[in-house]
């Protein structure tokens, strides 16, 4: 993601902000542990010892649940300018770090797109889009094919998806951490797949494109009456200990409403339609042939039903 387009790692991420309708520089949390972790060799021995293990997340997880990281939280939204007017609960009733990053949003602060055959972005981020699967060693990254029967752990269901579309939601630790479902439906329950907790930042993935497929994530289908089976995938990230699901599952959802959250970390959601399902609106399809990301927010209109 980010610098898909063969940019050095150290030369700054860029995005294309919906927003503004401009380019931007991604302001990068932890950028120096980072860029030691995965661009020094000494730091690939702390990666590969420590820092891709659920230990680490775990330990880092309970530091920002202690009472002590409520301190963090004025700083943060300081430096990152994060919009406190838009929480559903004031900056003072957080008694962790944590609380203030899962934090629930006004309604009003992120409207769902109303329009009937649009579907929905999944979660606030930076989104990435492949429009067709079987273009992924082109649109994913140079030479590498995004391999979807990794990714679902399951060859079989996987070919179901053969020639569908994929949208990758990227969150940082700035962002909103609660994800939402982009279309009506009912959910199955989510399906785990552990593995190792990469960081799914630019400057990890640059290094390592299979960390989607490698990374612990959960898988859930979502069946709908208008796209088919919808897969909808967390996939976790260093830092990420835990992935909270709110949604009951075999209960039927609408467009918008919360599938749940991720505890502290950059996180990714990962939403894969079937063959001739949607059209991705043309912002991201092309920033994303640019090797692009797009900054937009949750119930923001990702896609048209076809």
């Amino acid at each position: 993601m980010g610098p898909l387009n063969g940019i050095m790692p150290a030369v700054p991420i860029q995005f294309y902000n919906r927003l503004t309708q401009r380019l931007e520089t991604e302001a990068v949390y932890g950028e120096g542990p980072l860029r030691f972790v995965y661009e020094n060799p000494l730091g690939k021995i702390a990666l590969h010892g420590l820092v891709k293990r659920a230990l680490f997340s775990d330990w880092y997880g309970r530091q920002m649940d202690a009472p002590k990281s409520m301190e963090r939280i004025r700083p943060f939204i300081t430096q990152y300018g994060v919009n406190e007017a838009e929480f559903a609960e004031p900056v003072e009733s957080y008694g962790s770090f944590n609380d203030f990053f899962y934090r629930k949003l006004k309604p009003e602060a992120r409207p769902v797109v109303a329009e009937a055959g649009a579907v929905a972005l999944p979660a606030d981020g930076r989104h990435f889009v492949i429009p067709d699967v079987t273009l992924g060693p082109d649109f994913f990254v140079k030479g590498i094919r995004f391999n979807l029967p990794a990714l679902l752990g399951d060859a079989a269901l996987a070919s179901k998806y053969e020639g569908g579309s994929v949208l990758i939601s990227r969150l940082c630790p700035t962002d909103y951490h609660r994800f939402h479902f982009p279309w009506a439906g009912t959910p199955d329950t989510p399906r785990l797949i552990n593995g190792p907790l990469y960081s799914v930042s630019p400057i990890a993935f640059m290094k390592r494109p299979s960390l989607f497929w490698e990374n612990k994530r959960y898988v859930t289908r979502l069946e709908t009456q208008d796209l088919g089976t919808v897969m909808l995938l967390e996939v976790g990230a260093t830092c990420v200990g835990t992935v909270v699901h709110t949604a009951l599952p075999d209960k039927p959802v609408r467009k918008g409403d919360e599938k749940g959250y991720f505890r502290f970390g950059g996180s990714c959601f990962i939403t894969i339609f079937e063959k001739g399902r949607v059209r991705f609106c043309d912002d991201l399809v092309e920033n994303s042939a640019l090797g692009r990301e797009v900054y937009a927010r949750v119930g923001d209109v990702a896609a048209q039903r076809l």
